[in-house]
C-alpha cells in the first residue's frame, strides 16, 4: 500500500468517524419549562343540562298504568263452537297379518375401487365407507357394518355386489 492510500484512507476513515459522532450527539437546545395545566372553563349550561337529564329520567318511569281494556292476543270475537254430528261407525274388515317390514340395509357406500398387479394377476380392493367406519376389502372377504356381515362377491372396476347372510345381494357402483 502506498503512502498516498494509506492517507486516503485515514482521511475517509476520520470522516466518516465524524459523521457518525455528530449523528450520535444531541445538540444543544434551549430548556424551556412546560407551562402548567389549566382545565377549559366551566359550561355555564350546567343547570340547563341537568333539567333535560330529570325530563329523560321522567320518560323512562311513565306515571300513567296502561288501560287493561284490551286483550293484544285475541283478534276477534269468540265465534260459537260448532259440534260435527257424529255418524255410526262402520265395522271394518280386520287387516290381513303383513308379513314383518325386512330391516333396512346400513348406509353403504362404494367410495373408490383400488387395483395393483400382482405377479401378473390384477388384484382390486374395494373401499367402502360406513357412518364412522371405513373398509377396505377384496373379493371373498367379509365385512361386518352396524350388525350384519356382508361377503364380496364380485367385484369390479366400478362396482361390487355384497351377500348378506340372508342370501340377498347388495350392489354398490361408483357414483
Amino acid at each position: 500500500m502506498t503512502v498516498r492510500r494509506a492517507a486516503m484512507f485515514v482521511i475517509v476513515l476520520g470522516a466518516l468517524a465524524a459523521w457518525i459522532a455528530a449523528a450520535a450527539t444531541s445538540g444543544v437546545r434551549e430548556v424551556r419549562p412546560v407551562a402548567a395545566f389549566a382545565p377549559p372553563p366551566i359550561d355555564r349550561s350546567g343547570v340547563a343540562l341537568e333539567a333535560e337529564i330529570t325530563r329523560l329520567h321522567d320518560h323512562l318511569r311513565p306515571s300513567a298504568s296502561p288501560r287493561l281494556g284490551r286483550d293484544l292476543f285475541q283478534f276477534a270475537a269468540p265465534r260459537p263452537r260448532v259440534v260435527p254430528h257424529e255418524e255410526a261407525p262402520v265395522a271394518l274388515a280386520p287387516a290381513p297379518a303383513a308379513a314383518p317390514a325386512p330391516t333396512p340395509a346400513p348406509p353403504l357406500t362404494l367410495i373408490g375401487v383400488a387395483q395393483d398387479a400382482v405377479d401378473g394377476a390384477t388384484v382390486r380392493t374395494a373401499i367402502i365407507s360406513t357412518p364412522g367406519q371405513l373398509f377396505l376389502v377384496k373379493e371373498g372377504e367379509e365385512l361386518n357394518a352396524a350388525g350384519l356381515r356382508y361377503r364380496v362377491t364380485r367385484l369390479s372396476a366400478d362396482s361390487v355386489d355384497l351377500l348378506a347372510a340372508d342370501e340377498t345381494t347388495l350392489h354398490l357402483a361408483l357414483k
